[in-house]
């Protein structure tokens, strides 16, 4: 009998146009995200009663509770939504977790060094971009902007409200590690990769993804700085070929925000975590000049690794 060949299996992102795959990536975001936050605040209402859904309605962050509160919504309606649209979108549109997530380690450990250097070093240039952010005047019809952004402020700091040690490291768990790993897999893994096909290039890709990553957090006077730490993130994880070291890099920045705030709280630190004038000029530009010089090593490193599983 003659022996037939199975028929090769044709995988969606071979014939579903990168177009079409963005769209179902952010409807199924969307969705979930939609979902999530009706959870979300229905939990918090089973767990702390109708009173909870007024405060959080008016944002009275005075209120019993709230903080807690907010963390079941904030969990639940956005970080876990995050990781389950990154994770359907992989493994059952596109169904190559690896291509689109790319969870592996076979990257020089070298390279995740590199990743924190170069995000201590980044500190000053955020600060830069941050304050040439803050110098832009909005339309007036746009003033609702930073209405809502002074708003979200206020969220934040009900969230970062920190009296003991352990709620530090519950927050930098959640907001340092969760939300590095849920934005991370959504945005330089399902997203970039997505541009990445769609356009042919991977710098391309890199900043379309990254004006998105900032764009979808809607906060216009931090938007700079976080298109910047995108675009870090980006090249990381080209470079790297690695999720992770772009997760790393996310949770860097964020949980060195989560310590100092705390720090500050405590009065061990004299910085406030939000001054935008701790560094001058020269501390600026020394913090361009470190950034690129690690990142021509991380490429070296990139160029010519030797891969090694982990």
């Amino acid at each position: 009998m003659e022996n037939i060949e199975p028929q090769q299996i044709v995988k969606p992102q071979q014939y579903m146009h990168p177009a079409l795959q963005f769209l179902t990536a952010i409807g199924i975001m969307v969705g979930l995200l939609i979902a999530g936050s009706l959870v979300g605040l229905g939990v918090a209402v089973a767990v702390y009663g109708m009173k909870i859904f007024t405060a959080i309605s008016t944002q009275d962050v005075t209120a019993p509770h709230f903080a807690g509160a907010m963390w079941i919504v904030q969990l639940i309606g956005t970080t876990l939504p995050l990781l389950a649209a990154a994770l359907i979108f992989a493994r059952y549109i596109v169904y190559d977790t690896g291509e689109y997530i790319r969870p592996g380690f076979k990257f020089p450990m070298v390279m995740l060094l590199l990743t924190t250097g170069i995000m201590f070093a980044s500190f000053p240039a955020i600060e830069f971009l941050s304050n040439i952010n803050q110098k832009m005047v909005l339309p007036h019809f746009l003033q609702w902007m930073r209405d809502s952004e002074d708003s979200a402020e206020k969220l934040t700091a009900a969230l970062l409200k920190m009296d003991t040690i352990w709620q530090m490291l519950f927050n930098l768990v959640c907001i340092g590690l969760f939300t590095a790993i849920v934005e991370e897999f959504m945005f330089r893994g399902v997203l970039q990769t997505i541009f990445l096909k769609w356009t042919k290039s991977s710098h391309a890709a890199i900043w379309i993804t990254a004006i998105i990553f900032s764009a979808f957090h809607m906060e216009f006077f931090g938007f700079l700085p976080r298109m910047m730490l995108g675009v870090l993130f980006g090249y990381f994880v080209v470079y790297s070929g690695s999720i992770w070291p772009a997760v790393l890099g996310h949770f860097i920045n964020n949980g060195t925000d989560v310590v100092l705030t705390y720090l500050y709280q405590h009065k061990q630190a004299n910085i406030a975590p939000d001054d935008q004038h701790v560094f001058n000029n020269a501390g600026y530009i020394i913090s361009f000049v470190i950034i690129l010089f690690l990142f021509w090593v991380y490429r070296k490193v990139a160029a010519n690794k030797q891969p090694v599983q982990v």
